[in-house]
């Protein structure tokens, strides 16, 4: 029998493309597709993929979704007080489809001491899967290389780069090339057990990200290294006192934080080896969105 494969989350930015190029390497009819806005999916439903509609805010439609599918992408959810339990129950719900493995995207080194905010609902996604009776691989991506995009175009702008990093660096990986990988391990067998770390192909500190910013500005940019503190109350600007604005600049800083503590600093080739093609640098992504963007 073929075995099917599941992408959770599939009309996002991530697992749209992952399913684009899973659909490419498995052919059409062997690929399940989840989302909660099914009539975004129906270029990929007419060229085979089926597609199947569940929430996972709403669990009980979560097996149904799943079922027949023997190797599944969960893709990690964005809605973080709520992500440890969406997740728990997307295992508990693939298991009892049937789904044999799991392939989990989650982020560098999701350690207790890791500061950054999202790594405890990451830790506890990984320690469930270990604890459950299915198969399962880690893709523990580093930051996305497109979430760059307005921090270089706010640096270009103002002529410096406010930080609170330290000296730390970060291997930024494309979008791009976390799908690349996530399709290459969802369609093929011999990834369980596996964890690999999805970088980019080079590690910046502060004072290389300013010089890529001003490279891309045409003039100088300066890295300004503040404190945690002072570097919030900028973050929050005009909206002191919002405290959806407090929380976000939080989140932002945390990654800082995590940076500075070494936490981000992989550099692997783990790209090149299951893609087989060089993985987009941090340069090549921004001057694409970048175009996009003031276009």
């Amino acid at each position: 029998m073929t075995k099917r494969l599941v992408i959770t989350g599939a009309s996002g930015q991530l697992g749209r493309r992952a399913a684009e190029i899973a659909l490419a390497a498995c052919g059409p009819g062997r690929l399940i597709l989840v989302t909660r806005r099914p009539d975004a999916l129906a270029d990929l439903a007419a060229r085979g993929a089926e597609v199947r509609f569940a929430d996972f805010d709403r669990p009980t439609t979560l097996r149904a979704a799943f079922a027949g599918g023997e190797r599944m992408l969960l893709i990690s959810t964005t809605d973080l007080a709520q992500r440890s339990e969406q997740h728990r129950a997307a295992i508990d719900a693939a298991g009892a489809a049937g789904v044999r493995h799991i392939v989990y995207t989650s982020i560098l080194r999701p350690e207790p001491s890791n500061p950054a905010l999202v790594v405890p609902s990451h830790a506890f996604t990984e320690q469930a899967l270990a604890a459950s009776s299915l198969e399962w691989t880690l893709l523990r991506n580093s930051l996305y290389a497109d979430y760059q995009v307005p921090e270089a175009a706010h640096a270009i702008a103002a002529r410096s780069f406010v930080h609170n990093r330290g000296a730390g660096r970060v291997a930024y990986v494309a979008r791009e090339d976390c799908a690349g990988v996530a399709a290459a391990v969802l369609v093929a067998d011999g990834h369980a057990g596996a964890v690999y770390d999805v970088t980019g192909p080079h590690a910046y500190d502060a004072a290389e990200l300013a010089q890529l910013y001003g490279d891309l500005g045409a003039h100088e940019v300066k890295a300004v290294a503040l404190d945690d503190g002072a570097f919030i109350a900028g973050l929050v600007g005009a909206g002191a006192g919002d405290d959806h604005a407090k929380y976000g600049a939080e989140i932002v800083a945390s990654f800082g934080q995590s940076i500075r503590a070494g936490y981000l600093a992989s550099c692997t080739d783990t790209v090149a080896k299951l893609t087989l093609r060089p993985p987009l640098t941090l340069r090549e992504v921004l001057e694409s969105k970048l175009k996009t963007a003031q276009a």
